[in-house]
């Protein structure tokens, strides 16, 4: 494959989308060449001495070889799957094994949400790199960002930011998978919900459900969120509240009565929760 890169140009409208992007490309730099490329504006050309600053992120891939990254939020090993994150205002600087040389994919991008999606993505104190197992959903990715900076059709550039954001997808995802570490974890999931179900009319001891799966609560906590989205006493509350829905719908009890029967303590604390979850209150719901 062709090495390449664009610089792109924004409009005031582009910028206004939110997420923008600002270069697009690929370089497969041989074993012992020299590293950068001089070809880069000097925006973006630096010397290994003294590396550089930009005013943009950049998602920098390595498909293929070895070598090294640093920034002011560490130190890292590069290897074939790894991700580099760059940052706005932050110095930095990177290169490959002159021994192995490397293949790197790399796209920037700015905007009024762009610290968003990077906070959402890697947290507030994230690390500088992410190693993936799965290259293809990446480099693929690249690669659909360069054909729409090649062919620059209208609102290219509001095409391409769906497609930074699919990157970091791909992190977000990798990232849940590998905070829950167990390949238990949905069937801990699957069992905690059904057991929420069954209790729906009653109370539920998640500390109790967790010595039964012998795992702790803190860990069942944190894999149920991870995957969920949602915490367990949340989801369950859920629970609850889908079901009030269907009893206030399909029969004739009283608010009252479904309170109870649904293991609420008072109406008012009912009352309050549907509300806060449906937007109304459940006799307007009915």
């Amino acid at each position: 494959m062709n090495d390449y890169f664009s610089y792109t140009t924004s409009s005031p409208e582009d910028k206004q989308w939110g997420l923008y992007l600002t270069v697009s490309g690929r370089h497969t730099a041989a074993p012992g060449s020299v590293y950068p490329q001089k070809a880069h504006p000097s925006g973006y050309f630096f010397e290994w001495e003294s590396g550089r600053v930009l005013s943009e992120y950049q998602l920098i891939f390595i498909s293929d070889g070895f070598g090294h990254y640093e920034t002011a939020h560490g130190s890292y090993d590069v290897k074939p799957g790894t991700l580099l994150l760059v940052e706005p205002d932050i110095r930095h600087r990177y290169r490959p094994d002159p021994a192995t040389g490397w293949t790197e994919y790399y796209v920037g991008f700015n905007g009024h949400l762009a610290a968003h999606f990077i906070a959402s993505t890697f947290g507030q104190h994230h690390a500088s790199v992410h190693y993936s197992e799965n290259q293809m959903e990446f480099i693929d990715t690249y690669q659909k960002i360069h054909d729409l900076v090649a062919e620059q059709k209208p609102a290219y550039h509001q095409i391409a930011s769906g497609l930074i954001l699919k990157l970091l997808g791909y992190v977000a995802a990798q990232e849940k998978a590998r905070l829950i570490d167990n390949i238990h974890v949905e069937q801990l999931v699957s069992r905690a919900k059904d057991y929420m179900w069954k209790h729906v009319h009653s109370e539920v001891d998640f500390q109790a459900f967790s010595r039964e799966q012998s795992v702790s609560y803190s860990y069942f906590r944190k894999a149920f969120k991870l995957y969920t989205g949602i915490a367990p006493h949340q989801f369950y509350l859920d629970l609850k509240i889908m079901r009030a829905k269907e009893l206030i719908i399909a029969t004739d009890k009283s608010i009252k009565e479904i309170t109870f029967e649904l293991g609420f303590d008072s109406i008012h604390y009912f009352s309050r929760i549907f509300k806060k979850k449906t937007g109304q209150a459940p006799s307007n719901f009915r």
